[in-house]
C-alpha cells in the first residue's frame, strides 16, 4: 500500500508500491492518496512507471505544483534509483547518453543521436548471494552475478533507466518489456528525492516494500552505499 514518507502543507512524498498506476484507474496514485491521507486535491508533478516503486512527490496546491514542475524541468531535483541486474554490463559505471526513439509495441530504444538526449549516470556493485555456498562456486554451478545499480537520471524520459541498462546488455530483473530475467517484480525503485521548497532542503528516502531479492540483499548493500549523494558522480554539463 501507499506509505507516507514526508507530509508538508504544500506536498506529500509517498512510497509507491510496485504495480500502482499513475492514471486512468480508481486504483491510480492520486485518487488513492487523496482518500488515504484525506487531501481534497493532489497534483502529479512527475511520474513513475506502474511497476516501479518508491518515492514520488505530489503537490497539494497549484502553486506548489508549478514550482516543482519548474524544478523538474530545470533538473534541480536530484533523483536516485536502485536497480537489480543479473548480466554483466558493458561498463560498470559512468554515463549513458542518447536520444530515446520509439520502437515496436510501445518500447523505446537508445540511439546514438544527441539532439534531446536522455542522460543516466550509474554505479554497479556485485552483491553476494547468501544462499550460494563458496564450495559450489564453479563455472558449471555459479548463478549469474547479481549486481545492484545505484542510478541517477539527469533527465526524466519515459522508461529511461530501463532502456539505459538494456543498452548495456543488462536489462533490469523482472522487466518483461525489455527482456529482463523473469522474477516476482520489476527490480527498479525510486530511493531518494532531494529538493528545496520555500528555502528549505528536503531529503526524502524510502526502501522497497516488496521483492525477494531486495529483501535478501539491501541490508548488506546499505552498510556501504546508503547515501548515494556522497558518491563521486560524474560532473554533468548540459
Amino acid at each position: 500500500m501507499l506509505k507516507l514518507v514526508l507530509d508538508n502543507p504544500d506536498f506529500l512524498v509517498l512510497n509507491k508500491p510496485c504495480g500502482m498506476p499513475m492514471h486512468d484507474s480508481a486504483e491510480a496514485i492520486v485518487p488513492m492518496a487523496e482518500a488515504l491521507f484525506n487531501v481534497d486535491k493532489l497534483w502529479l508533478v512527475h511520474r513513475l512507471d506502474s511497476d516501479t516503486s518508491g518515492c514520488i512527490l505530489l503537490a497539494k496546491n497549484k502553486d506548489a505544483a508549478a514550482e516543482f514542475g519548474k524544478q523538474f524541468a530545470e533538473k534541480t531535483i536530484q533523483k536516485y534509483y536502485l536497480a537489480l541486474i543479473d548480466s554483466k554490463p558493458k561498463k560498470k559505471q559512468g554515463t549513458i547518453k542518447g536520444d530515446m526513439k520509439k520502437s515496436r509495441n510501445g518500447d523505446w530504444k537508445l540511439s546514438t543521436d544527441n539532439d534531446n538526449p536522455a542522460v543516466t549516470q550509474f554505479f554497479s556493485f556485485v552483491v553476494k548471494d547468501p544462499l550460494q555456498a563458496p564450495e559450489i562456486n564453479t563455472e558449471a554451478t555459479m548463478r549469474p552475478a547479481l549486481r545492484l545499480c545505484m542510478v541517477k537520471p539527469i533527465s526524466g524520459k519515459t522508461h529511461q533507466i530501463r532502456v539505459a541498462l538494456k543498452s548495456l546488455g543488462s536489462p533490469i530483473i523482472g522487466d518483461k518489456r525489455y527482456k529482463g530475467t523473469p522474477s516476482d517484480r520489476l527490480y527498479l525503485h525510486s530511493y531518494v528525492l532531494q529538493f528545496t521548497h520555500n528555502n528549505e532542503f528536503f531529503n526524502a528516502s524510502c526502501l522497497p516494500q516488496t521483492g525477494e531479492l531486495f529483501a535478501k540483499h539491501l541490508d548488506s548493500f546499505f552498510t556501504q552505499h546508503a547515501k548515494p549523494w556522497l558518491m563521486k558522480w560524474p560532473t554533468f554539463k548540459a
